[in-house]
């Protein structure tokens, strides 16, 4: 049977015609003027398009259509947000505009392999796309030239089922691609712009490119569902992270190389490209092929470019959380790759390697070892994230392992509710409704003291009766589903109190993040939840991979005690299918925001941000975000920092910690009520919080961070070696270096101290250095300063570049003199290290010389 299709449109009056323009662009998710748009045209046809105008409007009446077009005030809305959307587009004076300061004409790819953007684009998993689709929109907020790029997969993310017994079960629904707000990208002549990428040898598969309008900038989504690809093909963007450890390889073969050859194909030739997390670091081999075709170089050379312009975000904190693969895969896909570069299988092995002896490929090894640029995504995952790679640095002090950190943040317009962003717009920004602000302005969060208690505890109360009735809501269709009898389902009703203490805990449901810590002991959590003076109730959401038995076992724990234990029903409830959706009424609707995991595993978190710029309080162990913020005295922390003798210990201490927290500190300051209703020493906690969250924690402070620490040097130290052969020379002097370093070492010759050296008395330091056939143009020298560690090593303090003074035969003499910078013992070292201003740092090949 053949089918054949065509698409209907919807036919707006032209007064009320720019809303197709609106639908298109995912600019209206970060607007509530826009979102009250539509909205107002049908709120039920909202909801069930899961906030998606573009596939709501194709649904609206004809007739509903002409009567808003005749209603003033609807016109009236419409201009208004039509005056705001082109204001927001044309705006001359972006922070970018005015601050831009690398050289030329920077353009940032991004790549990542899951986006946040909006529940109407749901290709989305966790905490990875949400901060990818908030960096997006802080891009453009900033004005700043970013472009996204990833895959656009046929269904959605899973949506969560539970049964009857709380266990979790998986559907996929289809996207309905005609009914999004996507469209294809054609080249000059009308066509769809269509790349084919190479799955090894012998198999190449095709991918169209899907555009995703995001107010000033754009994400483009690759695509191999189409007719002229193999069925198996057609999977590859089937589901996101779906099908085996092939289909993932796959996968990340279309978003890496795929991603570089869509930019090609449309005539974008970004200078800095940002791998965040590793999925897509085959990106870096495809430049390196482009750039040794275009410009005649060979490997070492291209690579050197590739290198210098190209930054890398992980976000794991834990080896086995990273990308691996089996190196017998690998090579069925990627030694097609390596023998255009001209290298040896096992020179392209190694790149992936954390070690020659490593059993896996690695994508964070391959993206580290190929960008000059890496961070974590907090001070404390920075940290971790030396540790756990010092292995591609032997020899040098962990902390300076080249992996920088900047903190995550959130897109504060996404995820603020509209009524305390009203309260904002009232007294931080003067009553502007519609005009930018950039929440990184911290000056502007100072006047949240000048919010009066009663309209902020108002808001507060609006947004958590929001919460309720979207919980109740929720559990009846949940139960009706299930089967339940009607007087079950109508008991849905009683579930939460708007004056009870509420405290949320939502994100996903791997093992680490312990959402059963706080049922550790349940008599105790009874006496927390049922206190008669001060009882406390829990709102519980979140979705375990589908591999993820264990995270699937805590679900069906919560729900069961949440159903089944009288102590805790309507008290402690866990809402199915969390999304984007439910996370805000979440965020927006608690009173306090919990955040257990297994410190220091959470690499960042995010949901804490966004609770506490909607005036929830934290309670969370000192890990991610939090660990940079707590103790504080506008927040609480479980525990410390401590190390325990085992994990049975510390969740017996910290479940303590917890539960003495809520008992003790918590509750009593909730419920110290004045004859207005609320508790005052409460609402000073909240405009504490705010004022010190908020104007930090926030992804228009993290990209401006990204831009000043690494785009600004990868767009400059690009261009620089694209220019006059120096690549070439970097190239050479790299190979001159690794030649000769064998012959490299430094001795101390600094004389004997024999009197006492006090204080502001200079110290005259000498060293012998061996170069062989190296110049000292090609090497630096340093006087390495600090106190030894009980391991041996050294705590740095400081490293001071020593000068040459001389010759003494084949040796140079290297001096330098300083004033000691402490009383006490004082240790130092000596070793040498490659050194070149072409490059952005020497670190990576790596090459280091103590003396011995």
């Amino acid at each position: 049977m053949k089918i054949h299709s065509f698409t209907v449109q919807p036919n707006l009056p032209d007064n009320i015609k720019f809303l197709e323009e609106l639908a298109s662009d995912m600019w209206f998710t970060w607007n509530w003027p826009a979102i009250l748009l539509f909205m107002q045209i049908d709120p039920k046809l909202w909801t069930d398009s899961r906030r998606n105008p573009k596939w709501m409007l194709g649904c609206v009446p004809q007739k509903r259509l002409e009567e808003l077009s005749r209603d003033e005030a609807f016109v009236q809305q419409v201009n208004k947000v039509k005056e705001a959307y082109y204001n927001y587009k044309n705006n001359p004076h972006t922070w970018y505009k005015e601050h831009k300061r690398e050289q030329g004409d920077m353009l940032t790819a991004y790549f990542s392999m899951e986006y946040g953007i909006g529940e109407g684009l749901p290709i989305y998993s966790g905490g990875l796309g949400m901060l990818a689709g908030d960096h997006i929109k802080s891009a453009s907020d900033l004005g700043m030239p970013i472009i996204g790029v990833g895959l656009f997969y046929k269904k959605g993310y899973v949506q969560q089922l539970l049964n009857r017994e709380g266990w979790q079960n998986e559907e996929y629904p289809d996207n309905d691609w005609a009914h999004m707000a996507v469209e294809h990208v054609c080249d000059k002549d009308g066509k769809e712009i269509i790349v084919e990428v190479p799955l090894g040898a012998n198999e190449s598969v095709k991918a169209c490119v899907w555009r995703v309008n995001v107010g000033r900038t754009d994400l483009y989504l690759l695509d191999t569902n189409l007719q002229e690809n193999t069925p198996a093909q057609r999977l590859i963007t089937e589901k996101l992270y779906g099908g085996d450890r092939e289909n993932r390889i796959r996968q990340e073969i279309v978003l890496g190389i795929g991603g570089v050859k869509a930019l090609n194909a449309m005539g974008m030739h970004p200078t800095v490209y940002h791998i965040n997390e590793g999925h897509s670091a085959f990106l870096l081999i495809q430049r390196i092929i482009d750039i040794m075709r275009e410009r005649n170089m060979d490997f070492a050379q291209a690579r050197e470019i590739v290198w210098a312009s190209s930054v890398f975000t992980t976000h794991t904190p834990v080896i086995a959380g990273n990308e691996h693969f089996d190196p017998v895969l690998v090579r069925k896909y990627m030694q097609y790759y390596a023998e255009q570069m001209g290298i040896g299988w096992e020179e392209f092995l190694a790149l992936g390697k954390e070690k020659a002896d490593s059993a896996t490929f690695c994508m964070t090894v391959l993206a580290l070892r190929l960008t000059a640029y890496a961070n974590g995504v907090a001070k404390l995952h920075g940290v971790v994230s030396r540790e756990m790679w010092r292995n591609l640095w032997p020899s040098l002090p962990v902390d300076e392992v080249p992996i920088d950190s900047i903190t995550n943040g959130i897109h504060s317009s996404s995820w603020v509710s509209h009524e305390i962003n009203d309260l904002y717009r009232k007294y931080l920004y003067n009553g502007n409704q519609l005009d930018e602000v950039d929440p990184s302005e911290t000056a502007l969060w100072d006047k949240v003291k000048d919010i009066p208690d009663e309209e902020l505890w108002a808001v507060h109360g609006q947004r958590k009766t929001k919460l309720i009735n979207m919980a109740r809501s929720r559990l009846k269709a949940q139960l009706k589903r299930q089967g339940f009898d009607v007087m079950t389902v109508n008991k849905t009703s009683r579930v939460l109190k708007p004056d009870v203490l509420t405290i949320g805990f939502a994100r996903r449901f791997a093992t680490y993040k312990r959402a059963t810590l706080l049922f550790k002991d349940l008599d105790r959590l009874d006496k927390i939840v049922n206190h008669p003076l001060r009882p406390v109730q829990f709102v519980f959401a979140g979705k375990a991979h589908p591999a993820d038995t264990a995270g699937k076992e805590f679900i069906k724990t919560i729900y069961n005690l949440t159903q089944n234990d009288p102590r805790f029903k309507n008290k402690i409830i866990f809402i199915e299918d969390y999304n984007m959706n439910i996370a805000r009424y979440m965020v927006q609707g608690v009173d306090v925001w919990l955040n257990n995991p297994i410190r220091p595993m959470e690499a960042s978190g995010t949901s804490g941000m966004k609770a506490a710029v909607n005036g929830a309080l934290m309670l969370s162990i000192l890990d991610g975000w939090w660990d940079e913020v707590g103790p504080c005295d506008f927040g609480w922390s479980i525990g410390g920092a401590e190390k325990y003798a085992s994990d049975a210990e510390r969740d017996a201490v910290e479940a303590e910690s917890l539960y003495n927290l809520l008992e003790q500190e918590i509750a009593p300051t909730y419920y110290a009520k004045n004859d207005k209703g609320f508790s005052s020493g409460w609402l000073a906690l909240m405009k504490k919080s705010i004022h010190q969250i908020a104007p930090v924690f926030n992804t228009n402070r993290m990209v401006k961070e990204y831009y000043e620490k690494f785009y600004v040097g990868a767009n400059n130290f690009g261009q620089l070696l694209s220019q006059d052969n120096h690549a070439a020379q970097v190239a050479a002097w790299r190979k001159k270096i690794a030649d000769n370093w064998f012959r490299v070492s430094v001795t101390d010759i600094t004389p004997a101290f024999d009197k006492a050296i006090l204080m502001g008395d200079k110290v005259h330091f000498r060293a012998r250095v061996f170069l062989g056939a190296l110049s000292p143009e090609d090497i630096q020298v340093e006087l390495y300063l600090g106190t030894r560690g009980a391991l041996g090593g050294i705590q740095k303090e400081d490293a001071v570049d020593m000068h040459v003074a001389g010759n003494d035969g084949d040796a140079y003499i290297y001096e330098v003199e300083i004033s000691p910078f402490n009383s006490g013992r004082q240790d130092y070292a000596l070793r040498i290290l490659p050194a070149c201003d072409k490059v952005p740092n020497v670190l990576t090949p790596f090459f280091i010389r103590w003396e011995e």
